[in-house]
């Protein structure tokens, strides 16, 4: 274990001095990555300065479940989303066999590679509009927060299986890069109240794909409108997880060489 963190605390370091000796380009990466997260923010705030709105939502109770969305998408990538084009480079360029051969779990050195601080302004400016938007709501009580952190972490379980799904198809499918894409507009409907969607949607975003875990979920536990639809979305998240690692791991054993 101990190496392990060793590994990936290094990797951590190489992170933070690749973006200090590439200033303008982590800048940019950020601002450009920060502007992007807040748009919906921005675009919430204009519906519910036109008059509209999310029935039975107030716009700081919405803009706190886009907040959590980003924190937590932020953390994604900074910590794991990397790994699906990790694992799809050393495949397509045969770098694979030389990280098979070496003494460390091999989906473990990748997603530790991958580790990037990019996202670093998306992350604090989710933490600041989360922070805005508890100011203006009531107080949460210790059992909402932790209720809220609990279902923060399963949000990035999720995500992370998810992530290794998509890598893992990497080693049979070189050129699936759209599949992301396709995650991405599924994974929109959590930043979302999941009231406002019909019931078929529900279900889906909260067992089949529960990207509500990702913002909604946890931000209805902060705001103690948690229900037991919340509760029991936590078995497919734990399923999406213990799936991603086990796919992810037979695949990896299954490999034969370069170009999968």
């Amino acid at each position: 274990m101990k190496r392990y963190m060793h590994i990936y605390r290094e990797c951590i370091k190489v992170s933070f001095t690749t973006a200090s000796t590439y200033r303008l380009n982590f800048f940019l990466n950020s601002v450009i990555m920060l502007l992007g997260d807040i748009l919906f923010p921005l675009v919430t705030l204009l519906i519910y300065g036109s008059g509209a709105g999310f029935e039975g939502w107030t716009v700081y109770e919405v803009l706190l479940i886009q907040s959590v969305f980003t924190m937590s998408m932020a953390i994604a990538d900074m910590s794991f989303h990397g790994i699906m084009w990790a694992t799809m480079g050393a495949v397509r360029e045969g770098n694979l066999e030389m990280v098979l051969l070496m003494p460390v779990d091999t989906m473990f050195l990748l997603m530790a590679r991958s580790f990037s601080i990019d996202a670093i302004g998306s992350f604090l400016g989710g933490a600041t509009i989360f922070i805005i938007a508890l100011t203006h709501l009531e107080a949460p009580s210790l059992i909402m927060w932790l209720q809220f952190g609990s279902m923060f972490l399963i949000g990035l379980m999720v995500m992370m299986g998810i992530a290794l799904m998509m890598a893992a198809t990497s080693f049979k499918w070189v050129g699936n890069s759209r599949i992301p894409e396709i995650f991405d507009s599924l994974r929109s409907f959590g930043k979302y109240p999941q009231s406002i969607f019909p019931k078929a949607i529900l279900i889906i975003s909260s067992f089949l794909i529960p990207v509500a875990m990702i913002g909604f979920f946890p931000a209805a536990a902060l705001l103690g409108r948690g229900n037991y639809i919340m509760f029991i979305a936590i078995l497919p998240c734990i399923v999406f997880l213990i799936l991603g690692i086990a796919l992810y791991r037979f695949m990896v054993r299954m490999y034969q060489g370069v170009g999968g």
